[in-house]
């Protein structure tokens, strides 16, 4: 991995964390949490895509896909469900229960984070003690589906990420930490520290889940820790607008151009060039969204000499021109992000060519 490329998709697909529950639960205590989706209006309704996520602060629970066997967590430990799966979290396995969100249709606290209780007796004063007792943080992680996110196609659908996996990084118990301190003193500014912690525990997992893939598995993560793959993934995210060809992409990275295709298919099942398209239309589907720019300037941006060239293959990988892409999804989302401003021209030493298709 040459490269922050990890950094540069989750820029791009508009990562933004948000913590919505602090739960006191005494034990017995179960609760169902509904597909994402079904949440998602009320809690993050400018997000194409919803994940959950758990923190234990104090105490222990299960928790797990509805499914699917269920996993013991401790202090300090996180849960994420990356494709917004329904789930439990009990104080024992096998426990059930009816989801049930209403409350969620009330009237919403001054400031974040709704406290929610569970079980019998549950207060934010009561210690937390052994035997299925939790002080649970929970929330919520939007980003873009559409048109392309490699990411989550290469996530299982659920990570398990334990305080105690490495001893030298404790930094999701310190998140945790900050977390419960945040949401219990809901100072001014406090919501907006709570999304970016919670952005920052996402990364976190993420690179901890890398670190144990095996050796065999596929996936974009997977490709992105693969010598040859990983730094063709990095030269076409730090130069997009390059005039890659299949050739100069193996010969930058030391393969032969038949073994790069094979490699990067075997990891994405992509050729390395339906990569770079897509991932240059990605690209433009932001720009599109959060600028007035002219197509122009983001054709330049995206490695095309003609509107009318990216016109082309923005519609061919999105299915849609990109002018009807703006009106539909651009409004919305400079309203919800405030941003009205232009992309800027290319610098006149980029080299902006038409796509390669070889």
């Amino acid at each position: 991995m040459s490269e922050d490329t990890l950094s540069d998709l989750l820029r791009s697909v508009r990562l933004k964390g948000a913590l919505f529950f602090h739960v006191e639960c005494v034990a017995p205590w179960v609760t169902q949490a509904p597909r994402a989706e079904i949440m998602a209006p009320m809690v993050m309704p400018d997000a194409e895509h919803v994940m959950e996520y758990h923190v234990v602060i104090a105490g222990s629970c299960w928790a797990g896909v509805l499914d699917q066997p269920q996993v013991q967590l401790q202090q300090g430990d996180v849960i994420v469900f990356p494709h917004g799966d329904g789930h439990m979290l009990a104080s024992e396995p096998g426990m059930r229960a009816a989801p049930d969100v209403d409350f969620l249709f009330g009237e919403q606290p001054p400031q974040l984070p709704f406290f929610l209780q569970q079980g019998p007796l549950a207060s934010p004063d009561v210690p937390i003690a052994d035997g299925g007792h939790a002080s649970l943080l929970c929330g919520f992680l939007g980003c873009d589906r559409r048109p392309f996110n490699p990411l989550l196609a290469a996530l299982p659908r659920m990570i398990h990420g334990r305080a105690d996996e490495n001893e030298d990084n404790r930094w999701i118990t310190d998140f945790a930490r900050l977390a419960a301190a945040e949401s219990r003193a809901k100072r001014p500014g406090g919501e907006a520290v709570l999304e970016r912690v919670s952005e920052m525990m996402f990364v976190d997992v993420l690179r901890r889940y890398l670190d144990r893939l095996p050796a065999d598995q596929c996936g974009w993560l997977a490709g992105l820790r693969d010598r040859h793959v990983g730094r063709a993934l990095g030269l076409m995210h730090e130069q997009p607008a390059h005039p890659w060809t299949s050739e100069l992409l193996a010969e930058r990275v030391g393969l032969s151009r038949s073994a790069l295709h094979e490699r990067f298919v075997q990891f994405l099942d992509l050729p390395p060039m339906h990569y770079l398209i897509h991932w240059r239309m990605q690209l433009a589907s932001q720009m599109l969204l959060v600028s007035n720019a002219p197509l122009i300037s983001i054709a330049l941006e995206t490695g095309y000499e003609s509107e009318a060239a990216f016109s082309r293959a923005f519609k061919r990988t999105v299915g849609m021109p990109p002018s009807v892409w703006r009106r539909d999804h651009g409004a919305a989302s400079r309203a919800l992000t405030g941003r009205t401003s232009s992309a800027s021209e290319p610098p006149a030493d980029r080299p902006v060519q038409p796509l390669a298709t070889s």
